[in-house]
C-alpha cells in the first residue's frame, strides 16, 4: 500500500476504484435533472489577492432544495475551489481535490504550483465526464494566490476539463452572465479588498434579481453568500456579520434605485 505517486486520485484508481465520484453511474430513467443544483460562483482580484463568493441556494429541478448550500471551498491555504452543477458530486470532487493537494505536499515536501493545482483539479473533471454525459456535470472554479507571481489568479473549465485563465474576474454557475454584466460595470483595477468583497456581493444580488436558481442575501432567514479572500497571508472566510453588513448596505442601496447599481463600493480599508 505504498502510495508510489504523489497523485492521491491516482493511487486511489489503482487501490480503490469505486471509491472515485466519477466511477458510479446512474440507474436506467434516472432523472438526473432532479439532483440538487448549485449555482453561481463569482470571483475577482485586486492588488494582494483575490475574493471567491457563492449564493447559497440549490435547486431541484424548479423546486429550491436548499437554502443554506456552501459552495466555497478552501483547496489549501492559498487557494480555494467553487462549485457550480450537480451539487453533491461536487462536494464528492472537491473533497478528493482538497485531499489530492495535501497528499502530494506530505509525498513531496513541498507545496504543489498553482498551475499545477489547476491542472490536478482539470484531471479530475476529465475523469467525471462519463457524469457529465449522463446529465451530472460539475463545473468548478479554482482560484489562489500565486506565491511566484505574487497575485491572484482565477482559473474557469468546461465538462471536458479544460482550462483556461481569466483576467481580473470571472462568474460561473446559471445566473453567471447577469454577475458578469454587473462585474464588468463596477470592477476597477485598484479596488481594496472591502470593495472587492463589496463587488462580489453587488454581482450575486443582480444574478439573483434575474436568475431564479440564484439566492440573493435572505434578510429575514440572515443567510447571505460564503465570502473568502486569499492573500499572501493565506485564505479566511469573511464572517457571516462582515458579510452580511456589506449586504445590507447593498440592499438598502437597491431599494432606493430597484432598477440599477446605485450602491456604490465600500470606501476605507480591509475587512477584519
Amino acid at each position: 500500500m505504498q502510495p508510489g505517486t504523489s497523485s492521491f486520485s491516482d493511487f486511489l484508481s489503482e487501490h480503490a476504484p469505486d471509491l472515485l465520484p466519477a466511477r458510479k453511474s446512474l440507474p436506467a430513467g434516472s432523472l438526473a435533472d432532479l439532483a440538487p443544483h448549485g449555482t453561481t460562483i463569482v470571483a475577482a482580484t485586486f492588488p494582494g489577492g483575490l475574493v471567491m463568493a457563492g449564493d447559497r441556494r440549490a435547486t431541484m429541478g424548479n423546486v429550491i432544495a436548499q437554502r443554506d448550500i456552501e459552495k466555497v471551498f478552501p483547496a489549501d491555504e492559498y487557494s480555494t475551489v467553487g462549485i457550480a452543477g450537480t451539487a453533491g458530486l461536487a462536494v464528492e470532487m472537491v473533497r478528493l481535490f482538497q485531499v489530492e493537494l495535501e497528499h502530494y505536499e506530505k509525498i513531496e515536501g513541498s507545496i504543489l504550483s498553482l498551475d499545477g493545482k489547476a491542472n490536478r483539479l482539470s484531471a479530475l473533471i476529465r475523469a467525471n465526464l462519463g457524469m457529465a454525459m449522463q446529465g451530472l456535470a460539475v463545473v468548478p472554479m479554482f482560484a489562489g494566490y500565486d506565491l511566484d507571481r505574487g497575485i491572484g489568479r482565477i482559473f474557469g473549465y468546461d465538462i471536458t476539463g479544460g482550462r483556461h485563465e481569466e483576467r481580473h474576474f470571472f462568474t460561473v454557475g446559471s445566473g453567471s452572465l447577469f454577475a458578469r454584466g454587473a462585474m464588468k460595470k463596477l470592477y476597477r483595477e485598484d479596488l481594496t479588498e472591502t470593495e472587492c468583497v463589496t463587488l462580489t456581493v453587488q454581482a450575486l444580488y443582480d444574478a439573483a434579481d434575474d436568475d431564479s436558481a440564484t439566492g440573493g442575501p435572505d434578510l429575514t432567514r440572515r443567510i447571505f453568500p460564503v465570502v473568502w479572500v486569499i492573500t499572501a497571508e493565506g485564505g479566511r472566510r469573511i464572517s457571516d456579520d462582515d458579510v452580511a453588513a456589506i449586504a445590507d448596505q447593498v440592499v438598502a442601496g437597491r431599494m432606493q434605485r430597484p432598477d440599477g447599481p446605485n450602491a456604490p463600493l465600500l470606501q476605507g480599508g480591509d475587512v477584519q
